[in-house]
């Protein structure tokens, strides 16, 4: 794996319980999508401890003056959900970053074939300081990032203006990502072994769509590409 890629898999326990509840094969949908929700949230808060654009005020308190800390307004955020599985995260997530302009983005990858963009909501032109987040429900064989990834760098858009928020994310894909790419950062509840041949995440926790809303993702029925 290159050295380019870190992956940060944050030890915290509310982490690993929503991480077990997807994982459960009798989770009812209901549940699945608080636990999808909370691990967003939970993950988006670690990923943004270092890196979300701050800045020092004077403000005066009942009592006297001192020095505070707020999100710097100067600098855009872009929220990018990767649909449909990666709105359960963004459900979270938004709570936590309230002011970014969201960016819903749509993309089939299907094995052996070029990916197919069904929805692209990002903007032609990405200001250069804006920092960019995106949710992707789970990184299985990879392909999904890599060809959101070659979109926001055809935009002027890599490294450390970029974060990747994930439930899970298999060796096989982040080997890939990770050969792929000059530098990137991404948060996961946890790193599975391998894929199956159908390209699911083993142990895994199913299809994220699926389980969220009850149905098969959109223009898949077997394969693995929805699965990211």
């Amino acid at each position: 794996m290159a050295l380019s890629l870190r992956v940060v898999v944050p030890p915290h326990p509310l982490i690993a319980h929503w991480l077990t509840l997807l994982r459960d094969r009798s989770t009812p949908s209901p549940l699945f999508a608080t636990a999808m929700g909370e691990l967003g949230r939970w993950l988006t808060y670690e990923a943004l401890r270092d890196w979300l654009p701050h800045c020092s005020v004077q403000v005066e308190t009942p009592l006297g003056t001192t020095e505070g800390t707020v999100i710097d307004p100067a600098i855009p955020l872009l929220a990018v959900p990767v649909l449909r599985g990666g709105l359960g995260l963004w459900q979270g997530a938004q709570g936590v970053v309230p002011t970014a302009r969201v960016c819903h983005v749509g993309i089939d990858a299907p094995p052996g074939q070029p990916s197919h963009w069904y929805l692209d909501d990002l903007p032609a032109a990405i200001d250069q300081r804006a920092g960019i987040l995106v949710w992707l429900p789970q990184l299985a064989s990879g392909r999904t990032l890599l060809a959101l990834l070659e979109r926001l760098r055809r935009s002027g858009v890599e490294g450390a203006r970029l974060r990747v928020i994930t439930s899970l994310a298999s060796s096989p894909g982040l080997k890939a990502v990770g050969e792929a790419t000059d530098s990137l950062t991404i948060y996961c509840a946890c790193i599975d072994p391998e894929l199956n041949n159908q390209g699911q995440i083993l142990p895994g926790f199913g299809d994220p769509a699926q389980r969220l809303y009850g149905s098969a993702a959109i223009g898949a029925e077997n394969g693995e590409w929805h699965l990211g």
